[in-house]
């Protein structure tokens, strides 16, 4: 296990365009740290940056003790899981799995004891003899982390593992990976797109926007209090409504100086008939679309002002598209930001 490090780290390609733009980090020993955001943001860029697999163009990496800007991958003992398996096919399971133990002239008794571990951690004892061909995705995926496994390293990269897999295996294999993280408390650095398989995992989250650190918190501190009005509509499906106050349509008392309110779905509920309740935000609205997910449905609607707005209701509702309605939202649910989308201090 190991501690991992980046001061300001910064890539630039052929001097002009700079993809990294100065990212600071500390992921503790043993911890789950998942960076998240848009395509092209850099977060890949930054994961090859700490295997080894781009240089760094200023800046520090530590992994452990070591500095590591000038270390090749394999010198840096970290184990990498990609998104395409990159097995090999004319390999049996076990041999993929001793391929880059032979490498390094690990004993043979070694081997086949860390294989043996790693098969029987992950369930593919019975699939050792078979080639890639014969196995389905999840169970590749699962031989490309035993081959990471296997070598012990002081820390887990993964880039995107999961994309490749259909939906319901998304959910099975990211539960078996934050189970096989916790039981081997290996240092993990993990890739996504996906916010909610990075709420899943995550110790941490750090969210990453044009190649800057937008935030770096607990999934609940990140859902809960968003520092800006990207990680608070990157954070959250449906993501968060952001309503501008100049743009009206909607009533607010007691806020006097945000600029944009937020209000997440499942924050807002729909206003009994003749209620006179004091609320912090009510606003009219016309259904556009209703969206049904099982046990709820997400209402799509709008404003007289023309702004969007999302709520969620039962699953049983009998809303319908055309639909007027009036929901109302309390003070504690109301997120404020300024005119540049910056959290305002003390809410």
């Amino acid at each position: 296990m190991a501690r991992i490090t980046l001061n300001n780290v910064r890539k630039t390609y052929t001097d002009v365009v700079e993809t990294i733009k100065g990212v600071s980090l500390d992921i503790a020993d043993g911890e789950f740290l998942v960076l998240v955001g848009p395509s092209g943001c850099g977060k890949s860029t930054l994961l090859r940056m700490i295997a080894g697999l781009e240089s760094i163009s200023s800046g520090e990496i530590s992994i452990g003790d070591r500095v590591v800007n000038k270390l090749e991958p394999s010198e840096r003992d970290i184990a990498m899981v990609f998104q395409n398996y990159a097995l090999y096919p004319h390999m049996t399971v076990r041999q993929n799995l001793a391929y880059g133990l032979k490498n390094r002239s690990t004993p043979p008794a070694v081997i086949e004891e860390r294989i043996k571990k790693a098969a029987a951690t992950l369930e593919i004892d019975q699939y050792l003899e078979r080639k890639p061909r014969q196995l389905s995705g999840g169970q590749r995926q699962r031989v490309a982390m035993g081959r990471a496994i296997v070598r012990e390293p002081s820390a887990f990269l993964f880039d995107e593992p999961l994309s490749n897999l259909d939906a319901k295996l998304r959910v099975q294999m990211r539960v078996e990976i934050k189970r096989l993280q916790r039981a081997l408390a290996t240092t993990s650095v993990y890739v996504t797109h996906d916010q909610m398989e990075a709420m899943t995992l995550a110790d941490r989250l750090v969210v990453l926007n044009g190649g800057k650190i937008e935030q770096v918190g607990t999934p609940i501190e990140l859902y809960e209090k968003p520092a800006t009005t990207f990680v608070a509509t990157f954070i959250g499906s449906p993501s968060m409504n952001l309503l501008d106050r100049a743009t009206g349509g909607f009533e607010l008392n007691g806020v006097v100086d945000a600029a944009i309110i937020g209000i997440r779905p499942e924050d807002l509920r729909l206003q009994d008939a003749g209620s006179t309740e004091a609320v912090a935000l009510r606003a009219e609205v016309i259904v556009g679309a209703v969206e049904l997910v099982g046990a709820e449905s997400y209402v799509y609607s709008r404003l007289a002002s023309g702004q969007d707005i999302v709520f969620r209701v039962s699953g049983r509702s009998r809303i319908a598209s055309g639909d007027r309605m009036t929901v109302v939202a309390a003070m504690s649910d109301i997120h404020l930001f300024d005119q540049q989308g910056k959290r305002l201090p003390g809410t």
